[in-house]
């Protein structure tokens, strides 16, 4: 059923998922830490700069889908999508460098970096969008799509991982440069991987549709398709869900472990994530082949439920233990990791069920709107995050510590004295403090992955043996 993929293509393809998400990481989990603990900005710089994120991801999400219509109608001579994966990852690198290593103060930064994000964001979609799209292009068969996203997802992991790793390690006492140093390496790393990948695949010639397509087709073939509407909503509030505890994870180690002592702790518990997520890549082509989709995230939202509660006793109903604090990690990244490869064979199914509806294939438009959900859940986060932070005072104490970062950066200052200042600072920190950060952390995403599931659970109705039915027929009609 479907055409067949082969090695070479399979892995190179793969593999190149290491240096994207590597670099997406470093931007979608560590950017605001870098803002607050290396640029000193009052309150009202530092919300301003939400605003400016926040509009900047969702014009982004939106772009999404506007660079989908672009690549929809493009076929190069080297391909539909190879062109776009290539020249993306290397204008990319360039904006990704310069985020990290030019540093106007005050208001010149907030100007500064509300531009050089939005610039960020664009030329990540370009590559971004093409890589997805090239992913439900490449086979239809089920079995092979499945174990394609699951090798894909290893690899995502991995690239994840060394960054989401290394970083906590090395900023705390020397963030400026550590900072600039990582996001050069990284940028090398994003074009390497992605050239492999330009160069190693092969792409599978398809029929061209009549029509070109613009932006009001575009809307006409979203919204025609309700199944991807309803897969899409859900998936967006399962973004944030999934990306909040990450996002506000660096502050609660700081400031309930200590500065100086955090950054281990951090890379621990990012392991904890690395490995959660690795073993559901691994899982869930065995229990996809067993179990149906829905069964599967059900057991998911009951586990994480579970999972988030006990995050929250920690401290208060339970003693904080490393050990145990470590274990609740691997449980709730590990059934999001479930979820999570769930939903993306769900998004992709759509694809073909628009094709047997109405005789049309457009992969690169359909597979945006994962992008797209990621994007636009991106742009809650960080505002969610910021206003957590604030509220919270988090904020306001994280400030004295930027202050000391900027003089180790300007070599006034060691590091040793730098984080010995920082501990202090932390500790004069309110119990009030801590507890509102916990609570963000925990029920927003619980509320908002719990909607999630009931939205998907009721209303998307391609389950596998209706999706094989779609496969099927559109083979017969050919």
């Amino acid at each position: 059923m479907g055409t067949s993929i082969d090695k070479r293509t399979k892995w190179s393809y793969c593999v190149g998922a290491t240096g994207r998400d590597a670099s997406y990481v470093l931007v979608s989990m560590f950017v605001l830490t870098y803002i607050q603990y290396t640029m000193k900005l009052t309150v009202a710089q530092f919300s301003v700069i939400t605003v400016a994120m926040v509009i900047c991801m969702i014009w982004d999400a939106v772009n999404d889908l506007m660079m989908s219509t672009i690549i929809e109608n493009c076929h190069f001579k080297s391909g539909k999508f190879r062109p776009f994966i290539l020249g993306g990852a290397l204008i990319n690198s360039v904006v990704l460098v310069a985020m990290f290593t030019i540093r106007p103060t005050g208001w010149g930064f907030v100007f500064f970096f509300s531009l050089i994000y939005l610039l960020w964001g664009m030329t990540y979609t370009v590559n971004d969008i093409a890589y997805w799209g090239m992913l439900p292009s490449l086979t239809s068969d089920p079995k092979e799509r499945d174990s394609l996203v699951t090798l894909m997802g290893v690899f995502v992991c991995i690239g994840q991982f060394l960054t989401a790793g290394i970083v906590p390690i090395v900023i705390a006492g020397n963030a400026v440069i550590a900072f600039r140093t990582i996001a050069l390496v990284i940028a090398l790393g994003l074009i390497a991987f992605q050239t492999l990948t330009f160069w190693g695949v092969t792409e599978n010639p398809r029929q061209d549709n009549k029509d070109k397509v613009n932006l009001k087709s575009m809307a006409r073939i979203l919204f025609r398709n309700d199944q991807l509407i309803i897969v899409g909503i859900a998936y967006i509030l399962f973004c944030v869900g999934q990306q909040l505890l990450l996002l506000l994870g660096v502050n609660f180690f700081y400031f309930e472990f200590g500065y100086s002592a955090a950054g281990s702790l951090i890379t621990i518990f990012t392991v904890m994530y690395g490995l959660g997520t690795l073993a559901a890549q691994f899982v869930y082509p065995q229990l996809s082949s067993r179990i149906s989709r829905k069964r599967i995230i059900t057991v998911c939202i009951c586990a994480l439920i579970a999972g988030y509660l006990l995050f929250l006793s920690f401290g208060y109903l339970i003693p904080m233990n490393v050990i145990l604090l470590n274990a609740t990690g691997l449980l709730i990244f590990f059934f999001q990791g479930l979820f999570s490869l769930a939903f993306i064979v769900m998004v992709n199914n759509t694809i073909e069920y628009d094709e047997y509806r109405f005789g049309e294939r457009h992969d690169s438009i359909i597979s945006a709107i994962r992008s797209f959900a990621t994007k636009l859940s991106g742009a809650l986060n960080q505002g969610a995050a910021s206003l957590i932070l604030i509220v919270s005072g988090i904020y306001v104490v994280s400030q004295n510590i930027s202050a000391l970062e900027v003089e180790v950066g300007n070599g006034t200052m060691d590091s040793s004295t730098a984080l010995n200042l920082a501990d202090g600072y932390i500790a004069g920190v309110l119990p009030s403090q801590t507890l509102t950060l916990r609570l963000g952390m925990v029920f927003v995403p619980l509320v908002v992955m719990i909607a999630s599931y009931l939205i998907v659970s009721r209303g998307y109705k391609i389950d596998e043996k209706e999706y094989d039915r779609l496969v099927a027929e559109i083979e017969r009609r050919k």
